[in-house]
């Protein structure tokens, strides 16, 4: 018997030519694992290829199998035999066919995956692999109509313990894989399992004849792809193929039915990469990055970092100046400073510091260097450093001015560049001098000092308020600073006076994570300037024009200071307009580094994964040799551990560990507490103002803010300058007098208080506080979770029959009854209970419904006449007692998106939680028919227009079953 020409997946190929992926398919079946049906083409089919006579045969052949199947939408997919040799990575090498459909365009498919393996790429990659020779097998399977998908790493690269990163997305997995979406993460595993929710604009579905690429509806956009159950249920998928195969890449589906394992293969390059990203680990030193964690506030992508380290000054002595810790960007004080000592300067470069950076502290330890080598490597680095800044005052002007149109010549040049010999031959010719010469030059320029002395001299002279006021000005009608353009741009676009090209072209490379090469720009968005259109409020020109007036006030009280200090003043000015101006610049050059990268993700096929190559690397790539490709996966593995971690401290000292402080946090952080101790950080901006807290992780989450609220969040950066004119004040985690929210604010006379480490952990979406920004103070003035929120209804009559009938309100789960939990989730508004009354921390009113155990409508139906007296657009906020992780965040969210009528919170499904929900009492007065008694709340409020809030903290999971008990720690 001849050989086999198509062999099923679910039957044993034994030395039968199959290629890696194939072979890995049936040993997945084998294992018991999901995996759609199909056969392989074998590579006794390929070498018929060239026989027309049997290439009718092969036709046949795989025409049958396929009918095996039902004759359904198939995917077609490459199986190599040069798969099979251990250390290689042919990801993306080959072709793959989706939502293929008939007989014959099924074999059409074949043929196109045997003609992929003489493409160029393909034979580049064996040459350089030293492989001559390599044959072609072909998977077909069952086209999975997902409803999601992506891939699942079966090891963590980062800490070398066992743990399960999953990537997801809406629809077919092509748009996670080839990185044209942002998925959500979720880390299972290790010592602090979390999940990462990406704003996932685009999936790839199924159409006739194939697939296409969509945007994600907005509903969905930011709502978790899996559920909590989803998630272990595909980790222990994955611990299956981690059984079976070691360390894997798994591609997987899920659909109605459940999971299923499209491909798994092995992780290479992984034990190269299972390292942190940490330089703590070189020494003690002092880190911080204060100022620079508002440059690049994320974790940097390997791109990123490779461009990054190229800019920063050489070490001292062998000690880095710069570092990355955990993927994010720090300076080594210790070396600063210790240059600075060694020059005779260290007082001054304290007091200098202080200013860009905030308070340094005392003990900073210092290099461990003998005096004569360390003055050796301070005059050096002196010395650099003033070659730098006399070339930066020389080149500055001339530079600015050409700038623009050098990077839109190179950049049309790039995206339009035929081959990669052309991409390289641009870098070499433009990129590079682009990079070491052009951008050093504007990074010198954003590095210089800041206006200290004069500010020193303006308080000694006038007072601290007064000098606040005079320390405005850097922008004027003649001369603008470049951090307020967009904010300035969206109003003029918006008042008629400017059009979308010109904004574009000045702005359009400005967003709020400019320095990392895989972040898209404005400029690439057509719909970006309609959203931030839609979302542009307030009058940013109006702001600036009453701190003009206040300035003419203040000069005129001190006629003798003005005389003085204009002019120490306005050098300081130019210098600060200067500093913004060489920063925008160089930004505008690491959008032509982006497009180089995009360009060739899209020449090599290889798309989102080169922002996971160095530069250099990139450019062996671009010659003929794909081999860096190799080290992405566990590159990606890292990227996305780092990625689902809250940002660092500000200041750290010796080794930093971010896992392990992570899960630290976590155990040691208390819930928000409205109305609770005050936040402290450093003074931004002068001024007192009064409003309610709204609490943003991102700026994609800029349309909540509401004008004459508190903006807080992590970091801020010139992307969230448009938001600054709805802002009553500004709080940041991260900043120092400097930073941006420094800088904006006080030209726009908003009170700002920067650096607090901990405000977007321990304040809450409106609760009412005060920002004094000359004292770096906020507090918060009331006891509620927000101004309107002052009605609770808690539904506690329910037992729990899958838990033996106990009495599920009072169970005790870490230390608390549920019920204790909800009625605190609810401090300070007036709260109604509905159940049997038991001993609670705080006084509520009780009540029963009618029947007792009439259901979730009749309780409600009870507590709304205990409530009669409070008026209709009383916020009243209903939980139900039996929510583990509810608390005042939760809570406060909720409230504050009741608008007119109410919000609900939708689960990681999808589902509505009705017993987690906020609403107009006479909204709920007018829905809530009486009695009620067997009724649904679905059916009562299902049909009422509320907001839908995303829970992506499981705050909605509830208490039903032992497993559920124990699991919460009960």
């Amino acid at each position: 018997m001849g050989e086999a020409l198509v062999i099923p997946l679910s039957e044993e190929v034994g030395s039968a030519g199959v290629g890696g992926k194939a072979r890995a398919l049936t040993a997945l079946v084998r294992a018991g694992v999901p995996v759609p049906a199909g056969f392989v083409v074998t590579t006794a089919a390929f070498r018929r290829r060239a026989d027309p006579a049997a290439v009718d045969e092969v036709r046949d052949a795989v025409a049958a199998a396929y009918a095996g199947l039902g004759s359904p939408a198939v995917a077609v997919r490459s199986s190599a035999t040069a798969e099979d040799l251990p250390g290689l990575s042919f990801a993306g090498q080959h072709d793959t066919f989706l939502g293929v459909e008939g007989a014959g365009e099924v074999f059409a498919a074949v043929e196109r995956c045997w003609a992929s393996l003489d493409s160029a790429r393909a034979v580049a990659y064996r040459e350089r692999a030293g492989i001559d020779h390599a044959e072609m097998a072909v998977v077909v399977q069952e086209l999975v109509d997902a409803e999601s998908a992506g891939v699942l790493f079966t090891v963590d690269p980062v800490t070398g313990a066992d743990g399960v990163v999953v990537n997801a997305g809406w629809g077919l997995g092509e748009s996670v894989v080839d990185g044209s979406t942002t998925p959500d993460t979720y880390v299972v595993g290790g010592p602090r399992p979390r999940r990462v929710i990406g704003d996932k604009a685009l999936r790839t579905v199924r159409v006739p004849g194939g697939t296409a690429v969509e945007p994600v509806p907005d509903r969905l956009r930011r709502a978790p792809v899996l559920t909590e159950a989803q998630t272990v249920e595909l980790a222990a998928l994955g611990a299956l193929v981690h059984e079976r195969f070691g360390p894997s890449d798994v591609e997987w589906a899920r659909h109605r039915d459940g999971f299923a394992i499209l491909q798994a293969r092995p992780v290479t390059g992984a034990a190269a990469e299972a390292r942190e990203w940490n330089d703590t680990t070189r020494g003690d030193y002092l880190w911080t990055c204060a100022n620079l964690g508002e440059a690049v506030p994320g974790v940097m992508t390997p791109a990123t970092w490779s461009v990054v380290r190229t800019l920063a000054p050489p070490p001292v002595g062998g000690h880095p100046v710069n570092g990355i810790v955990g993927g994010r960007f720090y300076l080594n004080l210790s070396a600063a400073l210790a240059v600075a000592g060694a020059l005779g300067l260290g007082r001054f470069a304290r007091k200098a510091m202080a200013q860009t950076l905030g308070p340094i502290p005392a003990d900073v330890p210092p290099l461990p260097m003998a005096r004569p080598a360390l003055l050796r490597a301070a005059l050096r680095t002196a010395i650099v450093a003033g070659v730098e800044s006399v070339r930066y005052r020389r080149r500055l002007p001339a530079l600015v001015a050409a700038n623009p149109a050098r990077c839109a010549r190179l950049r049309e040049r790039i995206t339009t560049a035929p081959t990669p010999a052309d991409l390289v031959g641009l870098w070499r010719a433009e990129g590079h001098d682009l990079l070491f010469r052009t951008c050093r030059t504007f990074d010198a320029g954003a590095r210089q000092g800041g206006p200290g002395a004069a500010h020193a001299r303006l308080r000694a002279r006038v007072g601290d308020d007064d000098a606040a006021v005079l320390a405005t000005g850097l922008h004027t009608d003649s001369d603008e600073l470049v951090s307020l353009g967009p904010a300035l741009g969206l109003a003029r676009l918006r008042a008629g006076r400017l059009d979308r090209t010109a904004y574009l072209d000045a702005w359009g490379h400005r967003c709020a994570d400019e320095f990392e090469l895989s972040a898209p720009r404005p400029a690439e968005d057509p719909d970006w300037l309609d959203r931030a259109l839609a979302t542009a409020e307030g009058d940013p020109e109006e702001r600036l024009r009453a701190q003009a007036e206040a300035r003419a006030r203040v000069w005129a009280r001190h006629p003798g200071a003005e005389r003085e200090l204009r002019r120490p003043l306005a050098k300081a000015t130019e210098a600060a307009r200067g500093r913004e101006l060489a920063r925008s610049e160089m930004v505008r050059v690491f959008s032509v580094l982006r497009a180089f990268w995009v360009r060739a993700g899209e020449l090599t096929g290889r798309g989102h994964d080169v922002f996971f190559l160095s530069l250099p690397e990139l450019l062996t790539v671009l010659d003929g040799d794909p081999t860096p490709f190799a080290a992405v996966p566990g590159r990606r593995v890292a990227y996305d551990r780092y990625r689902a971690l809250p940002p660092y401290p500000t200041v750290l000292r010796g080794r930093f560990d971010p896992v392990s402080w992570a899960a630290q946090r976590d155990s040691a952080r208390q819930d928000p507490i409205p109305g609770g101790p005050d936040v402290t950080g450093l003074p931004g901006s002068g001024g007192v103002a009064e409003g309610p807290v709204r609490v943003l992780s991102t700026v994609e989450e800029g349309a909540a803010l509401r004008p004459g609220e508190v903006l807080v969040t992590s970091v801020t950066n010139i992307g969230w300058t448009p938001l600054f004119s709805r802002a009553a004040a500004v709080v940041t985690d991260v900043g120092a007098p400097l930073s941006h929210a420094a800088i904006v604010a006080r030209e726009l006379g908003i009170p700002a208080v920067v650096g607090c480490g901990d405000a977007t952990t321990r304040l809450v979406t409106g609760t009412r506080v005060r920002v004094d920004g000359a004292a770096g103070t906020v507090t918060a003035l009331g006891g509620s979770s927000s101004p309107d929120t002052r009605a609770a209804v808690v539904l506690a009559g329910g037992s729990g029959s899958r838990l033996g009938g106990v009495d599920k309100p009072g169970l005790v789960v870490a230390g608390r009854s549920l019920l204790e939990r909800a009625v605190t989730a609810v401090d300070g508004a007036r709260t109604v209970v509905v159940g049997p009354q038991r001993e609670l921390p705080r006084p509520v009113e009780w009540t029963r419904e009618d029947p007792p155990g009439g259901g979730p409508v009749a309780a409600l139906r009870a507590a709304l006449d205990v409530l009669a007296d409070l008026p209709e657009r009383t916020v009243t906020v209903l939980l139900a007692a039996d929510l583990p992780a509810v608390d005042h965040t939760i809570v406060a969210r909720l409230a504050g998106e009741v608008g007119e009528c109410g919000a609900v919170l939708v689960d990681g499904a999808g589902r509505e939680q009705w017993l987690l929900s906020a609403w107009r009492l006479g909204v709920l007065r007018a829905a809530v028919p009486a009695g009620g008694a067997g009724m649904s709340l679905r059916r009562v409020l299902g049909g009422l227009p509320a907001a839908r809030v995303p829970d992506p903290g499981g705050a909605a999971a509830d208490i039903d079953t032992p497993e559920d008990l124990r699991r919460f720690g009960g």
